[in-house]
């Protein structure tokens, strides 16, 4: 974590001020997307990292090439120790106010860089979607997250991580994906459970 780094965060109360609800909420998701357009702050990520008062936005990029998937865990030199070991499905990151552009929407610009930060891919993204707002009460570090569920297709299996030192990634077809993600308890599960097994 960057001493200074600010992120984009949104009251709780005000993203959950209409609902409140657990795992993946597929329906209204222009509602929220106004939602944290209109009420959106910057703060720094110190401040807010054990604050529930807060949520977090979290752009969660899931990649898909025809039936499989991208799987990546990071490895034993990463910094954050609380998502070791587990694999997940998205790549995901904060968005900061670099992200802010003229006349492009800062969820899509921050979606766009993590992916680009993350990810080496030689082919082309012919889909980029939203499927989801996702929120996770189970532990702490998912508590003051919220995250911005994207599927991203390609027309292409050539699709690697950027920083093979700290970070290992697959393409796992949509059958095998329960052997990796089924039983743990981060977004990836999730994910799995309301949306690749049900679409």
């Amino acid at each position: 974590m960057l001493k200074n780094e600010k992120v984009l965060v949104v009251a709780s109360k005000i993203i959950f001020g209409k609902e409140h609800w657990q795992g993946l909420k597929k329906d209204n998701l222009d509602y929220y997307l106004d939602l944290i357009k209109k009420n959106f702050q910057f703060k720094l990520r110190s401040k807010v990292e054990n604050d529930p008062s807060w949520q977090q936005i979290i752009p969660y990029i899931i990649f898909n090439f025809q039936d499989k998937y991208f799987l990546y865990r990071y490895l034993e030199k990463a910094s954050e120790d609380r998502l070791k070991k587990d694999y997940h499905l998205g790549v995901a990151g904060h968005i900061n106010p670099v992200d802010i552009k003229d006349g492009k929407g800062i969820l899509e610009t921050a979606a766009m860089r993590e992916w680009q930060e993350e990810i080496e891919y030689k082919g082309n993204l012919f889909e980029k979607k939203l499927i989801g707002v996702l929120n996770d009460e189970r532990r702490m570090v998912e508590q003051v997250h919220l995250g911005l569920i994207y599927l991203f297709r390609g027309d292409s299996p050539e699709i690697a991580v950027r920083e093979k030192d700290v970070l290992e990634g697959r393409l796992v077809g949509s059958k095998e994906v329960a052997k990796y993600v089924g039983d743990i308890s981060n977004w990836a599960q999730i994910v799995y459970k309301e949306y690749l097994t049900i679409i």
